[in-house]
């Protein structure tokens, strides 16, 4: 069944509460002394600070409050299955080794799927106060409609990765044959690069590796601010863990065909 304009913004009003609820958390530890626990030990760094487990609580109990048959998915705290065609997908900090280093390029995402589709997301980053809302039809910054740069051509992109070096071999391949043909690139930024992106300031953002709860906030504000979200096929970023945002859709065709033709064996 689809959801009216008006259920989608009572749903995008309340995703906002919920950004609101781990603002008050994820403030408290921010640029203050914090322990930090290592999810992988030995096997390599995943940090995950006391103020990532306190912000997702704090969203997932005003979740359980208004909508208790509502399921969940959470980076702490994992899968609450309801059978509901209403799906929270959180991040309570995005970026958490930006948070530790004391830059202010992590995020709190908060999405919302229905029947499997993105419908609301937020990106907030509550220290620049700068809070990115989308939904199906629109984006906002603090309440501001935002949109999209037109960039006709790579040559004129400014394009950002988390990491490079999270590549593997083969999309590093292609990674860098983009990067080539781009005229700026920007690095480490997390989820605030695709707030950029939606704002206007940067064009394209490629990522590999992410899980569901990196993701799914950032479609709504991306594509209601007039750009395109998908995987590195034209899919729907999934199980690929590919997302490649583009602040233009006629360059995002053109970057598709590109990806597929350096894919083709």
């Amino acid at each position: 069944m689809p959801l009216t304009p008006e259920k989608i913004q009572d749903l995008a009003t309340f995703a906002a509460r919920l950004a609101d609820a781990a603002e008050k958390v994820t403030l408290k530890h921010f640029r203050q002394p914090i322990d930090v626990d290592n999810k992988l030990g030995e096997a390599g760094f995943d940090p995950v600070t006391m103020a990532d487990r306190g912000a997702e609580e704090a969203i997932r109990a005003l979740i359980e409050a208004h909508y208790p048959d509502h399921a969940i998915v959470g980076e702490e705290f994992g899968i609450k299955d309801t059978g509901s065609p209403f799906e929270w997908v959180l991040d309570p900090i995005d970026g958490t080794r930006a948070f530790i280093s004391g830059l202010p390029t992590w995020g709190t995402l908060i999405g919302l799927k229905y029947e499997d589709e993105p419908i609301v997301g937020v990106i907030d980053q509550p220290y620049l106060k700068e809070r990115y809302v989308g939904w199906t039809i629109g984006a906002t910054l603090n309440g501001k409609a935002i949109k999209t740069r037109q960039c006709p051509t790579l040559s004129t992109a400014t394009i950002s990765t988390t990491d490079p070096d999270l590549f593997d071999a083969d999309d590093r391949a292609v990674f860098d044959a983009i990067l080539g043909q781009t005229r700026l690139a920007r690095y480490g930024l997390d989820c605030y690069a695709y707030a950029i992106l939606s704002s206007g300031f940067m064009d394209v953002v490629m990522e590999t590796g992410l899980q569901p709860y990196d993701m799914m906030a950032l479609i709504p504000v991306i594509r209601g601010a007039g750009g395109s979200a998908t995987c590195w096929t034209g899919g729907k970023p999934g199980d690929s863990g590919k997302l490649l945002a583009v602040g233009d859709t006629a360059l995002a065709a053109d970057m598709l065909d590109m990806i597929q033709a350096m894919q083709r064996p």
